[in-house]
C-alpha cells in the first residue's frame, strides 16, 4: 500500500471498564492494586483506578495493525507516557487514537498517533516505524 503523509490511516475509541483492567492484569502479571483499587490508588495521591500503561500503549498499537496490510511488520515503536487513564467504576474510561502517515521514506512509514482520553492526550511523541 502506498502511503502519503498526512492521511489517516485509522481511528478507532476503546472503551475500558475495570474488568478490563483486571483481564489486562492477568493476562501481563501486572497486578499493581493501583489499576484495581480506589483506595490504593487514592492512598499514593493518583485521581482514580489507572489503565495501565502498556495497555493504553497497545491499544495504540492495535489500532495501526488493524489497519496495515496483513504481513506488515512494526519495526520500532515509541511513546511518551504524559497522562494516565482514570478507568471509573462506573462509567469506565474511552481511550481514542488517530493513526495519520507521519513520513515515507524507501524502507519504511513512521505512523504518528494521537491517543487521547477524556479530550487529554495521554502519550505523546507515539510514533510506530513500519516496513513498507
Amino acid at each position: 500500500m502506498a502511503y502519503t503523509v498526512g492521511d489517516t490511516i485509522a481511528e478507532r475509541t476503546v472503551h475500558l471498564t475495570r474488568e478490563s483492567l483486571v483481564r489486562y492484569a492477568g493476562a501481563s502479571g501486572d497486578f499493581n492494586p493501583i489499576h484495581y483499587r480506589d483506595d490504593i490508588a487514592a492512598s499514593v495521591g493518583l485521581p482514580g483506578v489507572l489503565a495501565h500503561g502498556m495497555l493504553t500503549m497497545g491499544i495504540g498499537s492495535s489500532v495501526v495493525l488493524a489497519a496495515l496490510e496483513p504481513g506488515a511488520r512494526i519495526l520500532d515503536y515509541g511513546v511518551r507516557f504524559t497522562r494516565p487513564v482514570v478507568v471509573d467504576a462506573e462509567n469506565g474510561a474511552d481511550v481514542h487514537v488517530i493513526a495519520t502517515v507521519g513520513a515515507v521514506d524507501d524502507t519504511a512509514t513512521r505512523i504518528d498517533l494521537k491517543v487521547t482520553s477524556a479530550d487529554i492526550t495521554v502519550l505523546a511523541k507515539a510514533q510506530l516505524r513500519v516496513a513498507v
